[in-house]
């Protein structure tokens, strides 16, 4: 494959962003690695070790079959590090969402250094969280839908090009889009910011917190007729809490989110389930998804409380009930904990059914 050496000359107008993005996990080195090889002065803020080691090694992306390296990049091992770097025009924040209010710790004392912030995280409530403490006017609502891999600090590997949808209310925002395009990240705007976000939480949401609880991979989720109906339950009461915001679902870059919430909220159980079991657990193969993989690391954390919580929470505020998503909250937030053992549901996808 070919290798592609630091960056091109600059950015398409000469409109050079700097951006400071919020950790080099795979969403991160994606879009700023991606920006920094159009051309973009991107600086990656990191633990002090892992900055290290990218600084080592350089960045890799690998793009559509393509190896891509960025030598030299700019990374800092600290929030002050950081901003002695700046002014920066814009920050990209794709950190995990149990990591928000950690990180607004260190970012309050140098409120006025910090840029408008391109939020990428999964989750409906993180744009809040952040405006609450920085201002509105400081956040843009994003999301990505592309599928990333993460190989090691700073080297990543794009498995599915879809795209990136940014938030259209902000003076900034198709400043971005244009940047994003130019460094082909498939960038749209979109008009309806909380659409767009519980949109791509609907598709968050599908065979992940089941197949964290049971140790189960997501096709075999949705094979299974007990709990593929626990799957289109969570999904229904997920939309009932969107209906009630007056949110519907919208298409995301590469992912046909109306056509599946239709789908899963009409169409009989017996008829939707092959579908789902082909497009959605086919597409995912035997890569087990994120709540699996947090649960099995032992770090303790886990974001089902951003995503199946949310649902709870929101459904609560608008008399909605979610049984299913407390359920499945609950139980992942104890395995999470050490509250009860990982064997507690493996592979007992009938104990996790009568519980519901």
């Amino acid at each position: 494959m070919p290798n592609t050496q630091h960056h091109k000359a600059s950015p398409k107008g000469n409109t050079s962003l700097k951006i400071l993005t919020f950790g080099a996990g795979a969403i991160g080195t994606y879009i700023g690695g991606s920006l920094a090889l159009q051309g973009h002065k991107v600086t990656f803020l990191e633990r002090p070790q892992v900055a290290q080691d990218i600084r080592s090694h350089g960045m890799r992306l690998e793009l559509k079959g393509e190896r891509h390296t960025i030598s030299n990049p700019s990374v800092a091992g600290s929030l002050v590090e950081a901003l002695k770097l700046g002014p920066f025009d814009v920050g990209i924040f794709a950190l995990k969402s149990y990591h928000t209010e950690m990180m607004l710790k260190d970012l309050l004392p140098y409120k006025d250094k910090i840029p408008p912030l391109l939020c990428l995280q999964n989750g409906v409530e993180n744009e809040t969280t952040l405006g609450q403490a920085l201002g509105p006017d400081n956040v843009i609502p994003g999301t990505v839908t592309s599928a990333i891999g993460r190989l090691d600090a700073g080297d990543i590997r794009l498995e599915k090009n879809r795209g990136i949808g940014v938030s259209s209310g902000h003076p900034l925002s198709q400043r971005l889009v244009t940047a994003c395009n130019e460094a082909n990240l498939n960038a749209e705007l979109f008009s309806q910011p909380m659409a767009m976000k519980w949109s791509k939480m609907l598709t968050n949401l599908l065979a992940n917190a089941s197949s964290a609880i049971l140790d189960m991979p997501p096709a075999e989720v949705f094979a299974h007729p007990g709990l593929y109906r626990l799957e289109v339950q969570q999904i229904r009461e997920a939309l009932a809490v969107m209906r009630a915001q007056n949110l519907r679902p919208v298409n995301l870059p590469g992912t046909p989110v109306k056509l599946l919430a239709w789908v899963l909220r009409f169409l009989p159980v017996k008829l939707s389930q092959p579908l789902i079991k082909k497009a959605v657990g086919g597409g995912r193969g035997g890569k087990m998804p994120s709540f699996h993989i947090d649960l099995h690391s032992g770090r303790g954390r886990s974001e089902v409380d951003y995503l199946n919580g949310a649902v709870v929470r929101f459904g609560k505020r608008f008399g909605i009930t979610t049984p299913v998503n407390r359920l499945l909250n609950e139980t992942l937030l104890r395995l999470t904990r050490g509250e009860i053992p990982l064997e507690t549901y493996a592979r007992q996808p009938e104990k996790l059914l009568r519980e519901w």
